[in-house]
C-alpha cells in the first residue's frame, strides 16, 4: 500500500479504522502522518446511510475517539471541531473495507450503503470522485458479488499476491 503510486501522490486520504476481521490499517495511518499527508476517517450516522469523513490530527488522536455500538471507533456526534473532507478540499484517495469483492471492481459492504452514498456526494464536489482502493484478503475475492444501480464500483482492489 505504502509504495502504491496513487497513495504516494495523494495528499488527502480517507481510511477506515479496521475491525478485527478486516485488513489492519493502523500502520497505514501512521505512515499517512509520517509523510505529512492529511488523514480522514468515517463517522457513520446510525439509522441512516449517511457518513462523513472527518480529519484526524494525529495517529494518537485515535485513542480519543468514542466506541460505537457497532464496536467501531469514530468521532462523537457532538465533535464539530474536525474538518469534514467535502467541506474542505475534498479527497484524493479513499481506502475502503468490504466483505467481498470481484475483479470487476464490485464491492459487497455491510449493507447500509455508507460508502456508495458518500461517493455520490464526492462526485458533486468540485474535486470530483477520489480514487478508491479496497483493502482485502485473498479469500474475499469472489467470482461475482451482488450489486444494484446505487453501488459505485471501486477503482482497484489490493490483496496478497494480486
Amino acid at each position: 500500500v505504502i509504495d502504491h503510486p496513487k497513495y504516494q501522490e495523494s495528499k488527502r486520504i480517507a481510511i477506515f479504522l479496521s475491525m478485527p476481521d478486516e485488513v489492519q490499517t493502523e500502520e497505514i495511518i501512521k505512515d499517512i502522518f509520517k509523510q505529512g499527508k492529511e488523514c480522514f476517517i468515517p463517522r457513520y450516522k446510525p439509522q441512516s446511510n449517511h457518513m462523513d469523513m472527518l480529519k484526524l490530527s494525529s495517529a494518537e488522536d485515535i485513542s480519543s475517539l468514542a466506541l460505537t455500538s457497532w464496536n467501531i471507533l469514530q468521532p462523537s456526534d457532538d465533535d464539530s471541531a474536525r474538518e469534514e473532507a467535502l467541506a474542505g478540499g475534498g479527497l484524493d484517495l479513499i481506502f475502503m473495507p468490504g466483505l467481498g469483492f470481484d475483479k470487476k471492481g464490485n464491492r459487497l459492504g455491510r449493507g447500509k450503503g455508507y460508502y456508495d452514498t458518500y461517493l455520490e456526494r464526492c462526485m458533486k464536489h468540485p474535486r470530483g470522485k477520489p480514487y478508491t482502493i479496497a483493502l482485502a484478503f485473498r479469500e474475499q475475492i469472489c467470482e461475482s458479488v451482488p450489486v444494484t444501480e446505487s453501488d459505485v464500483p471501486i477503482d482497484e482492489i489490493l490483496y496478497e499476491d494480486c
